[in-house]
């Protein structure tokens, strides 16, 4: 079974100006494993917006860590 998809996939410029993320910063969290899935389309690189918000929303802290 094919599950679809109907995110549109964003580029790492279209992070980088949506979310306020450097796309250097992007790039280095991606190279070290650390950074929000990516899909990997040939050598393109694209995220899905669901997967930048959890990626955030697993790295919020209280104001008090």
């Amino acid at each position: 079974m094919v599950k679809i998809i109907s995110e549109r996939l964003l580029t790492r410029e279209e992070v980088a100006q949506s979310y306020g993320i450097s796309k250097r910063y992007l790039e280095a969290c991606t190279y070290k494993g650390r950074g929000p899935r990516v899909v990997r389309l040939g050598r393109m690189v694209r995220y899905r917006p669901s997967d930048i918000d959890a990626w955030i929303e697993a790295n919020t802290c209280a104001g008090d860590d």
